[in-house]
């Protein structure tokens, strides 16, 4: 019997978390902690959906 390929699919929550708590810390620095989130958060989801796409395709 044919096994069918291996795919390792990538995940993208790790990158959204990451983003999120990343732009948070970066607004917080600046002083701005609540657009740093939503910058960091729309930058990474950006990124993961990139990542969702890419992977979908294949």
């Amino acid at each position: 019997m044919a096994r069918p390929p291996i795919r390792n699919p990538s995940a993208g929550g790790f990158l959204i978390a990451a983003g999120v708590m990343g732009g948070a810390m970066i607004g917080f620095l600046f002083g701005q902690a609540t657009i740093g989130l939503l910058i960091g958060a729309v930058v990474s989801i950006g990124i993961s959906l990139a990542i969702w796409a890419r992977e979908r395709g294949r």
